[in-house]
């Protein structure tokens, strides 16, 4: 996160003994990126975390891709498919390369073990439900619209007011999320001319402090492979933190859409960047207002990245035939754009009120096994126009 923050109680300066009140030494660990060389944070914790009772290897994750997948534009509809489960288990990959992978779940349970992402970071848009995220650094509300983001090695856990119709949508980034340096001065505080700014972000707030001992099972994810890590003691046993590594969220109904007089391209809706991709977010905003301005994108070929859109709401002014919760991949190398009498009828149009979430990845994406079972066959032909054969 691009600011400081801090939870709970710690000793100053740091790395210096911080007592219990029985005499004893409370546990400080580093979390730090980079080496030693970015952002970082100081937990303080009862208990040593490296305290491990046993490890238990879990089934790999299936994330096979499709035999073969030919290099098409892809439609597919992510509510066609739901598994059981919790905020983890319910996940279903359908995208993914050597640096992401793309999810959507919906969960219909809440969880009893604790999660940790060994080797990547998480960002969850909450398509649809409310609830909390409980993690090692506090505790955050979300609802409907939030975009969290959960760094590398948090332990966390993600409970549902109701359990009736809860929406994810998932990515997982082997590098870390961050604010675009462009949105930032030199000192690391959003911009005057950003899309948000600090106020706009969800942080933990109320810091859950258990002393307690037993068997906790946080289950580990490192790549496709699962563990069970169970610890003598509840993970939740810190006493006070602080840093600018932790999780937060931001709904995308705050983000600020900039406009212009002629067509901006999509890095004007940019959210974050990656080192592998950057995730941009759409808006209500109004269009173009030049005369004779166009209003539906450009047809554009992206020779060296992969674009993928998740469609969450609204009124999809360049596309017809997709749905809430669509996904549509357009590949390196192929050209796309504005389906058959898109662009005549964005002349003059005022504004859009569509939402939606954009990947472009740096590299290409592939589609898993799963994208048969929900996959629109014909989207690739769906530029044809009468008469065409």
């Amino acid at each position: 996160m691009p600011f400081y923050h801090k939870l709970g109680i710690m000793p100053s300066p740091k790395h210096t003994a911080f007592r219990k009140p029985d005499g004893s030494l409370y546990t400080e660990e580093l979390i730090s990126t980079k080496g030693f060389s970015d952002v970082y944070s100081n937990k303080y914790h009862i208990h040593p975390p490296t305290k491990v009772l046993r490890i238990n290897e879990l089934p790999d994750i299936d994330l096979r891709l499709r035999k073969d997948p030919p290099v098409k534009h892809i439609h597919f509809y992510t509510e066609k498919l739901r598994k059981d489960g919790d905020f983890f288990d319910s996940r279903i990959p359908y995208l993914r390369n050597d640096h992401v992978i793309v999810y959507t779940a919906h969960p219909n349970k809440n969880p009893k073990d604790f999660y940790k992402n060994a080797y990547a970071s998480e960002f969850i848009f909450v398509h649809r439900g409310s609830g909390k995220l409980k993690t090692d650094y506090g505790v955050i509300n979300f609802v409907q619209g939030d975009q969290i983001v959960i760094p590398m090695g948090t332990v966390h856990q993600m409970f549902f007011d109701d359990l009736k119709d809860n929406k994810l949508f998932i990515v997982e980034s082997d590098s870390a999320f961050e604010i675009p340096k462009h949105y930032r001065n030199q000192y690391g505080q959003c911009s005057e001319d950003a899309p948000y700014c600090e106020r706009d972000f969800k942080v933990p707030t109320e810091l859950e402090v258990h002393d307690e001992k037993g068997e906790f099972i946080i289950r580990l994810k490192a790549g496709n492979k699962m563990y069970e890590y169970v610890h003598p003691y509840h993970p939740f046993d810190i006493v006070g933190w602080d840093g600018y590594h932790y999780p937060w969220a931001f709904n995308i109904r705050d983000y600020h859409p900039k406009v212009g007089r002629i067509h901006l391209p999509p890095p004007i809706h940019l959210l974050y960047n990656t080192a592998h991709f950057v995730l941009c977010n759409f808006n209500p905003r109004p269009f173009d207002w030049y005369p004779d301005a166009i209003a539906a994108p450009y047809f554009h070929t992206n020779v060296d990245s992969a674009e993928m859109l998740y469609y969450v709401e609204g009124d999809f002014m360049s596309r017809t035939g997709v749905e809430e919760g669509s996904i549509t991949l357009h590949p390196i190398g192929l050209p796309h754009g504005p389906q058959p009498g898109k662009t005549e009828a964005s002349i003059g149009v005022k504004e859009t009120e569509e939402y939606a979430i954009m990947l472009d990845t740096f590299g290409a994406l592939y589609p898993t096994y799963n994208v048969d079972d929900c996959e629109d066959e014909e989207y690739y032909r769906s530029w044809l126009e009468k008469g065409d054969k």
